[in-house]
């Protein structure tokens, strides 16, 4: 391995100016996406920030209708919060079934969401629920957060600080996962909100997004049979050893069927 540096800011200002000074650092969460490029040898960092010593980027809030978490709040403080699962029960069962238990208790939401993976479970839930994504300079609202395949709104220099979630009055998330990765091949977010019904998928495509055919069917019936009928263009999505982009396009409408008979 080629000579590398290590730094531990304290603060989210410091780990700015870190980025400003060193360009070519990878920013370090959890480390469940990083390390295991590194180990493929698809990336090759000069140093790593890491942000684990920022106390201020931990941490669950519930106030106001919304429920704000930390970006460096893991995957198993999120399952266990009692506050996500009172208010979003749906998002508390989500970040349970993010990988396995080790993964759990070192990736964080954070993490997840600027890494963008486009299986990955939390972009569901951000699109889903209409969340917001607070950074360091600006707040980003989540229909303009996710851009393309690893690609977000994120400019050069930003960290995520928190994400926000409103408080929805229904809401549930089913995936068909992949057995090795845990991954989603695809997963379906299905919120009733007060904006509004939205459906977000994630495994499908080259990042989340939304299906509006059936927000609009299940905005005149939130009801499972709701979902019936409606047909998910296969053009544009995903398409490997684990299933075709014609296969992805049949599960989401099933899946989204049956996340909202688990929303009741």
């Amino acid at each position: 391995m080629h000579h590398m540096h290590y730094h531990r800011p304290t603060s989210v200002s410091e780990a700015v100016q870190l980025l400003t000074q060193h360009a070519d650092d990878k920013v370090l969460a959890g480390g469940q996406s990083v390390l295991p490029s590194m180990k493929l040898g698809l990336l090759a960092p000069e140093g790593f920030i890491d942000l684990s010593g920022i106390a201020e980027l931990n941490g669950i809030k519930l106030q106001s209708g919304a429920v704000t978490i930390g970006a460096m709040t893991t995957h198993s403080a999120v399952a266990a919060s009692k506050d996500v699962g009172k208010a979003i029960p749906a998002l508390a069962k989500l970040a349970n079934g993010i990988g396995d238990r080790a993964v759990r208790n070192r990736g964080t939401i954070g993490g997840s969401l600027a890494n963008s993976d486009p299986a990955a479970d939390y972009p569901a839930a951000v699109l889903g629920l209409g969340a917001t994504i607070q950074t360091n300079t600006r707040t980003i609202a989540a229909d303009d957060y996710f851009k393309g395949l690893y690609e977000t709104a994120l400019k050069a220099g930003e960290l995520i600080t928190a994400v926000s979630f409103p408080v929805p009055e229904k809401a549930a998330y089913v995936k068909f996962k992949q057995p090795a990765s845990r991954f989603a091949l695809v997963g379906v977010f299905v919120a009733r909100t007060a904006g509004g019904v939205r459906v977000a998928v994630t495994g499908a495509g080259p990042c989340v997004f939304r299906v509006k055919a059936l927000e609009d069917a299940l905005a005149k019936k939130f009801a499972p049979e709701s979902c019936d009928g409606i047909t998910v263009p296969a053009t544009g999505l995903n398409s490997d050893i684990h299933g075709s982009a014609e296969y992805r396009a049949h599960l989401i409408p099933v899946l989204a069927r049956r996340a909202v008979a688990a929303a009741g």
